[in-house]
């Protein structure tokens, strides 16, 4: 899917991969546009590129944008790469399909702001430290028939994600949902996890759910 991924900045996974199947059954014409934030390695901006749409791709970290940047130039495809957090350097403009594959996971040392690697998967107690944000923002980016793709874990309440989507206005529901075996980060943090009764005693897997939005015209 690409051919670099700089030390520290997330690679695609099965949750890319989720996003990614459901990125490509929308229908984009040409000149399309399309929003990539959190883009990472830029897989999902480059995937959207590829059929023709016109893509602007956002990640916070600097890595993660020179990343995309090497990818994009790697693979000759136009994408626009702007470093920033969230929303905040496309604001002004309004897309067709914005891409989230944003950190979701819940982090038990919720009170620090994350550093370093787990920037791209810790968020907050509850996972909703970033989804909450995007379920407020990304409504007023989509155009009239435009569509939010997102995915996250069902350990984030995905329940709350179709709630505000919906509350905003879109038309929202769950189209795709895969079981994954606990990876590194859930397994170091099983104990918690189980605590809080995110996770059942005897449970050893994570399903991750892709929640699609779309503004009615």
């Amino acid at each position: 899917m690409i051919a670099w991924v700089l030390p520290g900045v997330y690679a695609p996974q099965d949750d890319t991969e989720l996003l990614a199947e459901a990125l490509r059954e929308e229908i984009l014409p040409p000149g399309s546009r399309v929003l990539d934030v959190g883009t990472g390695s830029g897989a999902l901006a480059l995937e959207a590129a590829r059929r023709g749409a016109e893509v602007t791709a956002v990640d916070v970290s600097r890595r993660a944008v020179w990343t995309a940047r090497l990818n994009a130039w790697t693979m000759r495809l136009p994408v626009r790469i702007h470093r920033g957090n969230l929303f905040g350097p496309v604001g002004d403009r309004t897309y067709d399909l914005i891409l989230a594959n944003p950190p979701y996971v819940p982090a038990p040392h919720a009170a620090r702001t994350p550093r370093g690697r787990s920037r791209a998967w810790d968020a907050g107690a509850d996972g909703r430290m970033l989804l909450d944000r995007i379920c407020r923002d990304a409504p007023a980016l989509l155009r009239p028939g435009g569509v939010l793709l997102t995915v996250h874990s069902a350990l984030s309440d995905p329940d709350r994600t179709l709630e505000l989507l919906r509350s905003a206005g879109l038309k929202a529901a769950v189209v795709r949902r895969r079981w994954i075996g606990l990876g590194p980060v859930l397994r170091s943090r099983e104990e918690w996890l189980r605590r809080r009764g995110l996770l059942e005693a005897s449970e050893d897997r994570e399903e991750l759910v892709v929640i699609r939005a779309e503004r009615v015209r």
